[in-house]
């Protein structure tokens, strides 16, 4: 599996749905997708998924340059339910579909987004082989020279994949990933209660033996341990190439209201496109303080901030919902 900073194809997204998720929210959803989309198409081509009965509304939306692909869908975070896209030595590009089950049967139904892997790698032409174990895109982080990072709240959940230890889904993410080397970080987020702590919001690769990390300071947050706990295990791993990780920390950004609730939004859910670096903020003007700490990580990439609360309310980031087509020969 390409690194997220290689050559990209393009970026696939999906456009959201009349899903309950969304609520009386949806059309701002559709908003914050719009710009994100945008966002991307001045780096490079997005094809975005849209359920055919809202194909026009997206292409609307989302404006020339970016093509609407329509397809049946039952909600909208491609990571996790699109296919991952594996490249070997000669860039010949193979579309591994894992098994979906809407992160634990926690949403229903879910059968659309099941089949979405193959409906999508059909349309771009690449051969598909699939996996019979349920794995999310969002749950992974690999560095493209056969380090994964991962989470063992989520990847070892009973909901994903019962009867299967932590040796079979190695030699699975092996078999499928080309990774040699996997660091298991012990936790997400406690408020990531909808994916079991998806590794995207709490650490993501930005360069061969180099992450962003999430931290926290506040010893009274309930994240500090579990933060403290991850951090503890990056910085005494090495990666396949057998180098120590070099980590930078970013700060904890602080609950934000969406709608009269209290919402997870993490900068660390962050999306690599060809040349830029799409960061998902609460204060587009102010770029919650951390856009300074990306650019520093990630200088050969523009830093764009994008307002995503109400993805963020949605369950997910920017991360979640895009997932990259590497290039290929």
């Amino acid at each position: 599996m390409p690194a997220e900073w290689q050559l990209h194809e393009r970026t696939l997204m999906s456009w959201p749905t009349t899903h309950p998720v969304w609520g009386s929210i949806l059309d701002e959803a559709r908003g914050e997708y719009a710009a994100t989309a945008r966002a991307i198409a001045r780096f490079e081509p997005v094809l975005m998924i849209a359920h055919p009965s809202d194909a026009a509304g997206a292409r609307a939306r989302c404006g020339t340059g970016i093509e609407v692909f329509p397809v049946p869908i039952d909600d909208a975070w491609v990571r996790d339910s699109g296919p991952i896209i594996v490249s070997d030595d000669v860039g010949q590009r193979t579309g591994v579909h894992f098994r979906f089950n809407a992160y634990g049967e926690r949403s229903a139904p879910y059968n659309k987004d099941a089949q979405l892997a193959d409906r999508v790698l059909d349309h771009l032409g690449l051969p598909v082989r699939r996996s019979t174990m349920v794995l999310e895109g969002g749950s992974i982080a690999v560095d493209g020279e056969g380090t994964l990072i991962t989470t063992e709240q989520c990847l070892l959940n009973h909901n994903r994949n019962p009867g299967w230890a932590r040796e079979a889904i190695e030699r699975e993410l092996g078999d499928q990933l080309g990774v040699e080397k996997i660091i298991w970080l012990p936790w997400g987020r406690l408020e990531d209660r909808h994916t079991d702590g998806h590794v995207d919001v709490v650490c993501m690769f930005v360069g061969p033996g180099v992450v962003i990390a999430q931290g926290c300071q506040d010893r009274t947050d309930p994240n500090y341990a579990r933060m403290q706990a991850n951090l503890g295990v990056l910085r005494e791993a090495t990666d396949a190439k057998g180098r120590g990780l070099r980590i930078t920390e970013l700060p904890l950004l602080p609950l934000v209201d969406v709608c009269g609730q209290a919402t997870m939004l993490s900068n660390c859910n962050a999306y690599f496109a060809n040349g830029g670096l799409i960061v998902p903020v609460a204060d587009a003007a102010t770029g919650d303080g951390v856009l300074d700490i990306f650019r520093a990580a990630c200088p050969n990439h523009e830093v764009v901030p994008i307002g995503a609360r109400t993805i963020a309310f949605g369950g997910g980031g920017i991360h979640c919902i895009t997932q990259q087509v590497p290039a290929g020969t």
